[in-house]
């Protein structure tokens, strides 16, 4: 009962927050501001506040479909929160707010289905460092969607709109490398520190897992490279971004999703 409150208070708080980013939007007012922030505040507070009891017990830590997709959000919104105290960021809220009110709604309606696992202290390193490259790396991608929407509008002389809202082009862009290269060492040490507990792929059903990962991170290291040797960037860089982030969200989430979800192995 507990942990229903408490989310259902974060849903409630990251709907206010959303309506009150369009708001904004649609008055053509600065979308940061005390306000937003403190609504973002409350509402990643009570989300963790929520999520904990959800995700902890004396059976271990609850790694279900449902339960890793709010916890993914939480991260995501977290470090949007933090990150934004220093960058232009708050835009993306109105991607991730959404998606944490729908991933919460989603655990809600599965608490009775839960798994529970138990970690070590080097699985818990390889899973936190899992989670924080998924996080990254998906803000990167929002931020690569942004980016192309900014680049487009520039292009076809348009002006009007949330574009107003968005730094210039050049700052959006040293902003998507700055995440994709976070996300990337991250990314790097989390498959470092997984390899050590690969014993039998197929039995451990982490063939899918391991393969999507590696090529997500060719994707971005081949993005990476190109940047610094060739000067990559504008269409070429988001559609790496994309690309990287489709591989990552297959073996972060698709095997995952057609084990427990479509096949049912726990």
């Amino acid at each position: 009962m507990y942990a229903l409150v408490l989310n259902l208070a974060a849903i409630a708080v990251y709907v206010a927050a959303t309506g009150y980013l369009i708001t904004l939007i649609r008055h053509q007012k600065p979308i940061a501001g005390p306000w937003l922030n403190a609504l973002a505040i409350t509402a990643v507070a009570f989300h963790w506040a929520g999520l904990y009891p959800i995700l902890v017990s004396n059976e271990g830590i609850n790694f279900s479909f449902f339960a890793t997709a709010s916890l993914v959000s939480a991260t995501m919104n977290t470090l949007l929160l933090v990150s934004g105290l220093r960058k232009p960021l708050h835009t993306l809220y109105i991607l991730f707010m959404p998606i944490a009110v729908l991933c919460t709604g989603l655990l809600l309606t599965t608490l009775q289905s839960q798994q529970y696992s138990k970690l070590n202290e080097g699985l818990a390193l390889h899973v936190i460092l899992s989670l924080l490259a998924y996080s990254f790396l998906t803000i990167a991608t929002a931020q690569a969607l942004l980016l192309a929407r900014q680049t487009h509008q520039l292009r076809h002389h348009q002006t009007s709109g949330s574009i107003k809202f968005l730094p210039p082009v050049q700052t959006m862009e040293a902003l998507l490398f700055e995440l994709l290269w976070l996300g990337f060492l991250i990314l790097s040490a989390s498959i470092i520190t997984g390899i050590g507990f690969i014993e039998d792929m197929f039995a451990q059903h982490l063939v899918h897992k391991t393969v999507f990962s590696i090529i997500a991170w060719l994707i971005y290291a081949a993005l990476l490279a190109g940047r610094h040797w060739l000067g990559w960037r504008g269409n070429t860089a988001i559609r790496f971004t994309l690309g990287g982030f489709a591989a990552l969200m297959l073996a972060f989430f698709g095997s995952k999703f057609v084990l427990e979800l479509v096949l049912q192995i726990h």
